[in-house]
């Protein structure tokens, strides 16, 4: 006898439990990474202006460092995600290990180009005089913990295929509170200055790497994975991951131009640009809460030759994303007079201010799209096609916002071409998605 096909209700609840249990872990994941640099700046800005000046340059350095990386997360969560759809476990930790394995050879040839060139590198990045000194050895310390980050990028992407986001958070929240301790204690107690401070995060990090390898190593003798490097699954990760780096640069290289394109516009106008982009890279967060979810959820569902769950899942997150981003632009509107007064009490910087963040607000629902469909596709393994979009997209917002100190409009012009750029992301992406061209079945892609 045929079993009935279930109800749209029971289907959708069926997601959103899903969507909610992978989501939320992940959120809390995401939030606690940039807490690290906020301990570090709170407890190295009480040693001195050119002390925190220093830590900033070096900060900067490493976290581009690290997230020109984080592909190791997401093509690692949609491999070792169709693996587990495919029902073979011990595949889908092999699969990890080489995105693991890879991530530790990335992380040494890091630290082999860092340190030599850390001074370089500072000054190339504009560090005055007196802080050049402390932000070359917070870069050079700091970089000896990259490999260890690396492996919690790719370990991250394991248990995230794994359909588990729940370890993530709980390392994250253990590594955070062990980088304060330790910050606190050696900047202070065993009065190493900036250094300790760079020491402090150093062992945070390894001792986060080394907690996920537990759990992985763990998985991998309970399902006979071999725990041993293979050339050539190293090399199918290096080239299943290339496209999302060329992704990520274009996203970085947007970033860049929209901060040096306000750079331009004036001191009161970057100081606002600062402040708007630290609340929609908060939203960010949010949003790609629901794309790693949507990473482990598409990968099992294709894993499993199940194209029409995976189609039904990236309907439900899509809803998701919208309402989401509508909720988000609400709360920008209605709580504005509450967060603005907390980063400036300059007058200029709030009247340049508020209509930025109104576009902002505005374009919050377009930015839920994006984020679940960049999610939806890293998840089905197509790098190929998001690499090619951001290409465009980046080739189209670069002349629209280079032009905005030309044309005028301040920075409520300037977040016009980022929205411009969101809605271009959402094009290409939607138009992928409704052309199913991304719906491969099967193991491996």
């Amino acid at each position: 006898m045929t079993q009935a096909p279930a109800a749209p209700k029971t289907v959708r609840r069926r997601h959103d439990r899903e969507i909610i249990a992978l989501a939320v872990p992940a959120f809390g994941a995401l939030v606690a990474e940039p807490l690290f640099v906020m301990v570090d700046s709170a407890i190295v800005g009480h040693l001195g202006t050119p002390q925190l000046a220093g830590l900033a340059v070096a900060a900067a350095l490493l976290t581009t460092a690290v997230s020109i990386f984080v592909f190791l997360a997401y093509a690692t969560t949609a491999a070792v995600a169709r693996r587990v759809g495919a029902g073979d476990l011990a595949a889908a930790i092999r699969q990890g290990m080489d995105g693991i394995w890879l991530a530790l050879l990335l992380g040494v040839a890091v630290i082999a180009v860092t340190l030599p060139t850390a001074p370089w590198l500072v000054q190339a990045f504009g560090a005055s005089d007196t802080a050049a000194p402390y932000a070359t050895t917070y870069l050079r310390i700091s970089s000896l913990g990259i490999p260890a980050m690396l492996i919690v990028l790719a370990a991250t992407g394991v248990l995230r295929g794994l359909q588990d986001t729940r370890t993530p958070l709980y390392v994250a929240i253990g590594g955070f509170a062990a980088n304060a301790g330790l910050n606190a204690g050696l900047v202070y107690g065993a009065g190493l200055g900036i250094a300790g401070s760079a020491w402090g995060t150093v062992i945070a990090q390894v001792a986060m790497a080394a907690a996920y390898l537990v759990v992985v190593v763990r998985g991998a003798r309970r399902h006979g994975a071999s725990l041993r490097p293979d050339a050539a699954g190293i090399r199918a990760s290096a080239q299943a991951g290339a496209p999302l780096l060329i992704r990520t640069i274009s996203l970085r290289a947007v970033l860049l131009i929209a901060t040096a394109v306000a750079a331009r516009l004036g001191d009161t106008e970057v100081a606002a640009h600062q402040i708007v982009l630290s609340l929609w890279s908060l939203m960010a967060f949010a949003l790609d809460a629901i794309a790693i979810a949507g990473q482990a959820i598409i990968g099992r569902y294709l894993g499993a030759d199940d194209a029409e769950g995976a189609r039904q899942a990236c309907r439900r997150m899509v809803q998701w994303g919208i309402a989401s981003g509508v909720v988000f632009g609400i709360l920008i509107v209605a709580l504005r007079p509450l967060f603005v007064p907390l980063f400036t009490s300059d007058s200029a910087v709030h009247d340049t201010l508020l209509p930025a963040l109104l576009v902002v607000a505005v374009s919050q629902p377009i930015a839920g799209v994006v984020f679940v469909l960049d999610g939806v596709l890293m998840g089905a393994g197509d790098g190929t096609y998001l690499a090619g979009a951001m290409l465009v997209t980046l080739a189209v917002f670069a002349p629209v916002a280079l032009l905005v100190p030309t044309f005028g409009g301040g920075l409520t012009a300037l977040w016009w071409a980022m929205t411009l750029m969101m809605t271009i992301r959402m094009l290409t992406l939607w138009l992928r998605m409704r052309s199913g061209r991304w719906l491969v079945t099967g193991a491996t892609r």
